[in-house]
Formats: C-alpha cells, structure tokens, sequence
C-alpha cells in the first residue's frame, strides 16, 4: 500500500520547493497581516481599498475625532487645577518628601514652591474652574469634560509623547490615528483618512513617529498638510505632465505593482492606494484646504486669516475636514514648555500669549461643530504630554519663573463624541503634586478613545513578528465617568 505522506514528499523536488514556497509563505504573511476579523472581511488584491469604511465592534458614538496636542506640555496649575494651598506656600522651600527618590528633567537642589499667579473662578451651570487665562474656552465650559487626573511615567517630551500617541515610550509603534484609520476606514475616499496639521513653526519633540504607521502599512500613516503655501508638498503633477498623462502613468504603474501582489508585501498594496489617493487628492484636498471660502462671521469667531500659518486657521481646517469624511485630524502646537529659562519660556510673559493663540478658536471648534450638528459624532481631545510641577525650577537665575515636566499628574479635557459635558473627572492632592482621585493613566485614555469610536481596545489587533499588538499595549481600561 503506498503512503500518502512519502509519496507527496517524493513530489517535491529542490525545483519545486525553491520555486513554490517563497510564494505560498508570502500569502500566508499576507493572510495574517490582512486578517479578516480585525478588518471587517476586507479581501486581498488589486481591488481591495485600504481606506474603506469599516464597522467598529461595536454602536459608537463618534464617528471622526480632533486631536488638539499642545506639544512641549501646558502648566496644569495655570490653567485648570487651581490650588489656593499652593498659593500660600509659594516662595517657601520645596519639603524633601516631594523629591527624595524623585527623577526630573532639570530641577536640581531644593527648588521653592510656586502658587499660580493667575485667578480662577467656576464657569456655566456646571461649575468647571477654570483660569482667566482660558476666557473663551470657559464660555463653554459646560460642553466640555475636564480630567485633572491624568498621569503618565514618562517626563520627557519625546517618549512621553510616543507613550501618548503609540502606547509606547519607544520608536515603532502605530499611531492613534493609525490604529483608527485601520480599523475604521474613512469615509472620503478623495481625502486622506488622518491628516496632520502643525503650528508654531516646529514638529513635536518625537518628530514624525506620532503619526506615523509603525509595523500596520504604511497606508495608515497620517498626511501633513499645510494651512500655507501648497497643502500637500509634491502632490501636483510635474513639470510638463498634464492630468491625462499622470493618469495614464498611474495606470501602468498599477499593472505592474498588481503584478507583484502574489509576492505578499502588504506594501504593494499601500503602493497602488497611495497613487491613485494622490491622484483624487489633486483636486480635493485643495478646495478642503481653502478656509478663503469661509465667510467673514466663521474667520471672526476663530480668529483666522487666509494664507497664513496657525492654530487658528488649522483649527477651522479640522473642522472642514471632519465636516468632509476625514476620520483622524491631528493638530499640533508647540510652544507650552515653560521651564522659565528665558522670556519666552516664562509663565509670566509668554504663557498668556500661547494661551490667546489657542482659547479663541479651540472654543470656536466647540461652538461651530455644535452648531453644525457635528459634536455629537466628533470626538475633541485638548492636552500635552505629562503636566507641570508644583515648584519652581530653579536652575535660571534671569528672574523668569517656570515649571519643569512632571509626570505625575495633569489635566486634558473633551468634548463631543459621547463624552459627558460639563463633567469634571479626578483630582489632585492640594498642591497639585499626585492624583488624589480617580486616576487616567494615558492607557486609559486611550482604551476610552477607542471605546466611544466603537471599538474594544483589546480587539483591534494587529499581528507583529508573532505577537498580537495593540495600542493599549498590554494595559488600559475604560473610564466610565467619562461617557454619557
């Protein structure tokens, strides 16, 4: 009787291992990197569409969200957690308790205390304390969810910032608009699904790794676009290509990559998404990107103005496109990391300026997407990195006053998306030092995101060298208190 197992060991020659396997591994890979659980039954080929809508795993609540990063970390003590303690401690020095066995950037010897000197008062029916230095974003104090718990274990900007937007502290991770681009889609096939917008002249202290893709294709990493000049850098045609040569270039290029699909690169894919996303682009991202359409009532209540760079103008962009399909709007503004070693590093001279370049239009975003209809399926998210110390820093001795980073408590607030308003979650102890109450790691935070997009955070998953990754890493919970 012949066996069965020798005799398919007999067929297969050198030839044809050499042949055959490198293709049937390649579609395995490509199986398990497409899996058809986590990407709602997408299937594989040239006709797949990497940016198609999704269904979450659950009903949920936003649809797209706005993320408001203030890079370099804004001082919690100035702006949302008033503590009259503080105040009458200030000047006096720092109790060893608060820094035996304590790690900070630049904090050396025995700093004094530093009470805020700006005043707070509640605002709205719901009572949120909030500094004078916030005006407009007070006047919509009862839109808004406060968390003045939050805490993190990282104190420098760069891995704070990756731990924030990556789950974790170190280089290779997805992003968060990546994690939502993947598994949600987007629902403008003619816009990138996460877009990026920077103001204040400088990226974020991670540099581009905070929307980048990580291990997930590359086709989930988010676009920078600009409020300034072109929108896209190299998204026109070149020199001398009309619209109906760059198409039929496109064509042969996507013959070709097509070609290489059975090799099993998932980037073969992202390469035929991109060029054809670019393609549409041309002619979209323009007309999404021109605030100039705006009427002069909209440019008043952000305090926008065409053809220029800033918060302003992106948040109005954000608000374009959120109204447009875009799924993940990412909006960065350096310039909160207040150390207090020069003029422009001073809570007293240059924090009231950042904080007028960004009240003014984050409440206008609050106030246009409610007015819109948009709020309730639009998740906004305001904060930095890790918050700032009770203390003074004390290694300048011009007589500008400052804070250095701490991790161990700091305050973000949200709006829209199922988020319930006027809500103030946590609490810190009375100077500000730790979490009192009801603490947010930043895993938290994230699981939270995830949950009102419809998602349970530890089922959007993606295979990575043999292990299932997800944005929460190994951590996270849900904040209940936090969603209506």
């Amino acid at each position: 009787m012949s066996d069965p197992i020798h005799d398919a060991h007999r067929d297969v020659t050198r030839r044809h291992f050499l042949r055959q396997c490198p293709l049937g591994l390649g579609a395995l890979s490509l199986a398990s990197l497409l899996d058809e659980s986590v990407l709602g039954g997408a299937t594989s080929g040239p006709d797949r569409n990497p940016f198609a809508p999704r269904p979450p795993h659950f009903p949920a609540r936003a649809k797209n969200v706005i993320y408001l990063h203030m890079a370099g970390s804004p001082t919690q003590l100035d702006l949302f957690d008033d503590k009259p303690k503080l105040r009458q401690l200030s000047g006096q020095r720092c109790p060893d308790s608060l820094l035996e066995g304590k790690k900070f950037a630049f904090i050396r010897g025995v700093p004094k205390m530093l009470g805020s000197p700006y005043g707070f008062r509640r605002h709205g029916e719901s009572g949120q304390v909030i500094s004078e230095l916030l005006p407009n974003l007070a006047s919509v104090s009862d839109d808004i969810a406060v968390i003045r718990s939050m805490h993190t274990d990282q104190f420098n900007h760069a891995p704070a910032q990756m731990l924030l937007f990556t789950g974790s502290p170190r280089f290779g991770r997805p992003s968060m608009g990546s994690w939502v681009t993947y598994g949600l889609g987007t629902e403008n096939q003619d816009l990138p699904g996460f877009v990026v917008l920077v103001s204040s002249d400088k990226a974020p202290s991670s540099g581009k790794s905070v929307w980048g893709s990580g291990f997930l294709p590359s086709v989930y990493q988010g676009v920078q676009c600009r409020s300034q000049g072109d929108p896209v850098l190299y998204l026109s045609d070149p020199s001398g290509m009309d619209r109906k040569v760059r198409r039929r270039s496109l064509d042969a290029l996507r013959d070709l990559n097509s070609m290489q699909l059975p090799l099993g690169d998932p980037e073969t894919e992202t390469r035929i998404a991109q060029y054809e996303l670019a393609f549409r682009m041309q002619m979209s991202v323009p007309e999404a990107m021109d605030i100039s359409r705006e009427s002069p009532a909209m440019h008043e209540l952000y305090g926008s103005d065409p053809g220029k760079s800033s918060f302003a103008n992106n948040c109005l962009l954000a608000r374009r496109l959120v109204e447009r399909g875009v799924r993940f709007v990412q909006l960065f503004d350096w310039g909160w990391d207040h150390h207090g070693s020069s003029k422009n590093e001073d809570i007293n001279h240059h924090l009231p300026a950042k904080c007028r370049q960004v009240d003014r239009p984050m409440a206008a975003l609050v106030k246009d997407l409610k007015a819109r209809g948009l709020l309730d399926e639009t998740l906004i998210v305001w904060g930095g990195e890790f918050g700032r110390t009770p203390m003074q820093e004390n290694r300048n001795k011009a007589g500008f006053v400052g804070r250095d980073h701490h991790p161990y408590c700091f305050t973000m607030w949200m709006a829209g998306g199922g988020v319930r308003s006027g809500y103030s979650h946590g609490k810190t102890d009375d100077i500000g030092y730790y979490v009192a109450e009801d603490p947010v790691p930043v895993h938290d935070l994230q699981a939270t995101i995830l949950h009102l997009l419809g998602f349970d955070h530890e089922r959007l998953t993606y295979r990575f060298q043999g292990r299932e990754f997800r944005l929460t890493d190994v951590f996270g919970s849900v904040v209940p208190g936090l969603i209506v």
